[in-house]
């Protein structure tokens, strides 16, 4: 999606807030998801709409694509925008020590303080509703296993009393010159120091409760407030609930992904709910107020005289929560007429009764009651 602006894919503007960005996704992931939406280009966009998302979310990532375009940073040996080496049009080639570098494993360009705090990484917790719950939201508490800064050594990794010391053999900045034969003659490159695997410190006395890490496998339990009208397949984000950082960083984000039960009597598309309600033949002939389930209890449904079966009545406002909103949703009703299985003497002769005003005979080649299920139709 190179040629496309991550920015006008959201709707937002180039100095948009975190929060901004956030609530253009949430609408338009919504609008275009491809299990809800009728759009035809439903899956592109979401897709569109995913890949902006992902790097205006991270800082990051967002610092380079204003920068250079890219969210992986300066493109080509020579980091420009422009034609291949150097910057736009010029015979600058760069500096072939950072070719080699890059080339042979040493990454100096790439080089970052190993000492430099680090986010944690996310984790993704699957919390399963009912029909019932996902409609109208709950608090609950749930529990998982996460990595927690270890609270001995506050994440040290050195044992309680000591201190990690600056590795002696790259003076703390985690790796060392490496000279290497090329076919253009010796250069020098940088690889990880061996003695401190890159890290930049030395334990020599490690805590005894993580073991030097600076991390413990904890079971975590967080409180989650659903709120009413959630989706299968939706997520929330829980900051901080994720796995510990590095070197004093923060903690990252848990999301917590929604499953929803399928309910016996109800159907859901978004903010719709489904139902059927079978109703006798008098009723549909007559006309008659009905009683009909709802997710908020009985309710009443008004029925003309001369239903059809198959028809489809409204009851608005009785369908789920809308997400971002203080509305609900309508509740659709579809009526099927249900044919008697067994009759009594006296309601054969009404029927036939009936029968015989409508012009109908039960003396025809074709029987009475295949006639009124043909009425029926």
């Amino acid at each position: 999606m190179a040629d496309k602006n991550y920015y006008d894919v959201l709707g937002v503007s180039k100095d948009a807030s975190e929060q901004d960005i956030n609530h253009a996704y949430r609408h338009l992931s919504k609008k275009y998801h491809p299990d809800i939406s009728k759009e035809p280009d439903a899956e592109t966009k979401f897709k569109e709409i995913t890949e902006a998302y992902e790097v205006l979310s991270d800082k990051q990532k967002r610092a380079n694509y204003d920068q250079y375009g890219s969210a992986d940073g300066p493109q080509g040996f020579g980091g420009g925008t422009g034609s291949g080496f150097g910057g736009a049009g010029g015979a600058n080639y760069g500096d072939f020590s950072d070719i080699f570098s890059d080339l042979f494993g040493g990454g100096r360009r790439r080089q970052q303080d190993p000492s430099a705090p680090r986010r944690g990484s996310d984790l993704e917790y699957q919390l399963t509703l009912t029909f019932e719950e996902a409609i109208f939201g709950k608090t609950t508490k749930i529990k998982y296993h996460r990595q927690a800064q270890c609270p001995e050594c506050h994440g040290t990794g050195a044992k309680p009393g000591t201190h990690p010391e600056t590795c002696p053999e790259c003076h703390g900045s985690g790796m060392i010159a490496k000279t290497i034969n090329t076919p253009m003659g010796q250069m020098q490159t940088q690889a990880p120091c061996p003695k401190c695997d890159g890290t930049g410190k030395i334990i020599k006395e490690k805590c005894p409760k993580c073991g030097g890490t600076g991390k413990i496998e904890e079971e975590h339990e967080v409180e989650v407030n659903i709120p009413a009208g959630v989706e299968e397949g939706q997520q929330m984000r829980l900051q901080g609930q994720g796995n510990a950082g590095d070197n004093g960083g923060p903690y990252g984000d848990l999301y917590v992904v929604f499953r929803v039960l399928p309910s016996k009597e109800f159907q859901r598309d978004g903010s719709t709910i489904y139902y059927n309600k079978k109703i006798s033949f008098t009723d549909a002939t007559l006309g008659n107020e009905v009683d009909v389930k709802t997710v908020y209890g009985n309710g009443k449904l008004k029925i003309p005289a001369g239903t059809q079966t198959g028809t489809v009545f409204k009851l608005k406002g009785k369908g789920a929560p809308r997400l971002h909103g203080n509305s609900k949703g309508d509740e659709l009703v579809k009526v099927t007429i249900e044919t008697p299985k067994k009759l009594n003497s006296d309601q054969k002769l009404a029927l036939k009764a009936f029968a015989e005003a409508s012009g109908d005979s039960s003396e025809q080649n074709k029987g009475f009651f295949e006639k009124l299920k043909d009425k029926l139709k």
